[in-house]
């Protein structure tokens, strides 16, 4: 049992550092988003209005992935 124990507790620290290297994947989406909204509002400036709020939402939601991530991380 002892060695169990061990062996779990060895991969505690992999653990972490593969839960925060799946935060990268929400990051890469928020630049992801902004940059086609910007790209959206250039080519369309009177749209603006109608881009900025299901932007600011996906940005949300992807930045609530994020926030997932590190709490499982810090529950480990």
């Amino acid at each position: 049992m002892e060695e169990v124990t061990a062996t779990v507790e060895a991969g505690i620290p992999f653990a972490k550092a593969l839960v925060m290297a799946v935060a990268i994947a929400p990051a890469i989406s928020i630049g992801w988003i902004g940059s086609k909204a910007m790209e959206s509002i250039g080519r369309n400036p009177e749209a603006a209005s109608k881009i900025l709020v299901p932007m600011l939402l996906a940005c949300a939601f992807a930045e609530a992935i994020a926030i997932y991530a590190l709490v499982i991380a810090f529950s480990i």
